[in-house]
């Protein structure tokens, strides 16, 4: 995503529009120029990069784009900037000087000092190591210093696409309360949408079915008591899931600094499916954490004749939605839900057993780590109407088996 000072948009009235790059020779020009500069500067310093990227700049009245569309490009989604140093920089700088604090400083002493480092070191580490890496590592830790080690080259058309979604993004930022009106659509979709709600930990407010849809009101970063940066961004990362709703339409409410007064000012903005915008979120994965997929495989190994279906019950309960992890179906025609609770926040702890006494459901297990404080999440265990498996670092299938037979 872009920070906040290279978001570009404007004011009509009451609404805010985020700016979007068309999709033209001139923009793809801008964009292949900036991926071939970001391409000969494999293997080099991000110094040396950034002044690449300046000169390209130039005096354009368009720099801020230039400027967004390489912050993207430098991104982990594309680039991974390494230090390169046979120490850690601030260790190998310690050996150096402690070797050259007896000898007086001349640049003879420093081909000496460095030489002697270098034969100590290629000794301690079992492989040689010249002069120079000692040279280029010694402050290889600062930022200018990082080399790229890898870049993935994305598209011309995939750039310019990211970079509208993230200017859409920074819309949310500033957001008071989004309203997201997901219209009838196919309910493995909702479940990725509701997957991502809850891995963002957004605090929301769910009405609907998945036969009608679901409308998900939403507290944006504007309306706590201190703006929270992050909580920003973990909405603005909620939009990417949202693309891969087929039908859907949101409003939002923002609160923004008028440029000219500085007082804060009430807008709004509106985007729908057919906005136009490209994902590049994955359509789904098959589970959520290791920790799901490891008891997958030990289910598995089993060879119970109860069979493991993934996420396949969408349980509306007052003000928001519950997704299984997992079914599980006997061939006699019994079923039983399974819901793990790992590592999460204490507020997370107190909705999660919140749902499940309101879900009403007497078919649900809980699988709840050991290592959660639940006792500082304000919850009790022995309120649950519902049978609980304790586990430790890895949920084994015997205990969940147990109950199933019960």
């Amino acid at each position: 995503m872009l920070p906040s000072d290279l978001l570009l948009n404007r004011v009509r009235g009451e609404t805010l529009e985020p700016k979007r790059l068309a999709l033209n020779r001139e923009n793809g020009a801008i964009a292949t120029t900036l991926i071939a500069l970001f391409e000969a500067h494999l293997h080099q310093t991000q110094g040396s990069l950034d002044a690449r990227l300046r000169e390209l700049e130039g005096d354009d009245t368009d720099f801020k784009v230039k400027r967004g569309l390489a912050h993207l490009l430098k991104s982990e989604a594309f680039s991974q900037f390494e230090m390169i140093s046979p120490l850690e920089p601030q260790e190998l700088r310690q050996r150096l000087f402690a070797l050259a604090a007896p000898t007086i400083p001349i640049p003879a002493n420093a081909v000496e000092t460095l030489q002697t480092l270098a034969d100590q070191l290629s000794h301690e580490l079992g492989h040689a190591v010249q002069t120079t890496e000692i040279q280029d590592g010694l402050y290889a830790d600062l930022k200018e210093n990082r080399r790229l080690a890898r870049f993935d080259a994305p598209t011309s058309e995939a750039l310019l696409h990211r970079y509208n979604l993230s200017q859409v993004q920074g819309v949310f930022y500033k957001a008071t309360q989004i309203c997201i009106n997901a219209h009838r659509n196919d309910p493995g979709q909702y479940k990725l949408l509701f997957r991502y709600l809850k891995l963002f930990g957004l605090m929301a407010y769910i009405e609907g079915d998945a036969d009608h849809g679901f409308t998900l009101t939403i507290d944006g970063p504007a309306s706590l008591f201190a703006q929270n940066t992050r909580y920003g961004t973990d909405i603005a990362k909620l939009l990417p899931a949202l693309l891969h709703v087929s039908k859907w339409s949101l409003v939002a409410n923002l609160r923004i600094r008028d440029s000219y007064t500085q007082e804060l000012r009430d807008r709004r903005f509106s985007l729908d499916s057919t906005c136009g915008l490209v994902t590049h979120y994955p359509p789904g994965k098959p589970y959520d954490s290791l920790l799901e997929s490891a008891f997958v495989e030990r289910w598995t190994a089993l060879g119970s004749a109860w069979q493991l279906e993934r996420e396949v019950d969408l349980i509306p309960i007052p003000g928001s939605v519950m997704i299984p992890d997992f079914r599980l179906v006997h061939p006699d025609g019994r079923t039983r839900l399974l819901e793990i609770v790992g590592y999460w926040r204490p507020e997370y702890l107190r909705k999660k057993f919140s749902q499940v006494r309101q879900s009403g459901r007497d078919d649900l297990i809980l699988a709840i780590s050991e290592r959660l404080n639940l006792e500082k999440a304000g919850v009790r265990v022995s309120d649950l109407p519902v049978p609980v498996v304790w586990f430790k670092d890895k949920l084994q299938p015997k205990p969940v088996l147990a109950i199933l037979e019960e």
